[in-house]
């Protein structure tokens, strides 16, 4: 989406490892991530599902699809924003996540807002 569309959703993502849920000697490493999301198009939108993809380093893919966020539909106004919190575990101590959400906006359009990539990783395991 262009800056001028009228559909224009911002997310931004920060992740944090869990170490006391982790177990890295049965390769279970547990992550959360903190949300942002900002309607900063001239619509109001409705969130309606998420597509989540969720990849380790040994390259195995865990696709997530459902309705909402943390079981809301979040309508969000023109400069308005809703934040979450989820988390996700993984094999490895470093993966990937990336996405998009599934929106309606108020004059009746569907798009997709995406979700960048970001990086899940174990304090100093990335150099």
């Amino acid at each position: 989406m262009t800056k001028h569309s009228p559909y224009n959703i911002t997310v931004n993502v920060e992740t944090q490892y869990i170490e006391q849920e982790s177990r890295p000697e049965q390769n279970f490493y547990v992550f959360a991530y903190h949300i942002t999301i900002k309607n900063i198009g001239s619509v109001a939108v409705k969130l309606l599902t998420r597509h989540w993809i969720i990849t380790d380093s040994n390259g195995r893919v865990q696709e997530v699809k459902g309705d909402g966020v943390i079981g809301e539909q979040p309508y969000l106004k023109p400069g308005k924003s809703f934040n979450y919190s989820s988390g996700t575990m993984l094999e490895t101590p470093v993966g990937t996540m990336e996405g998009s959400y599934q929106m309606l906006a108020d004059d009746g359009q569907h798009f997709d807002a995406e979700i960048p990539p970001f990086v899940l990783a174990v304090p100093n395991m990335l150099h």
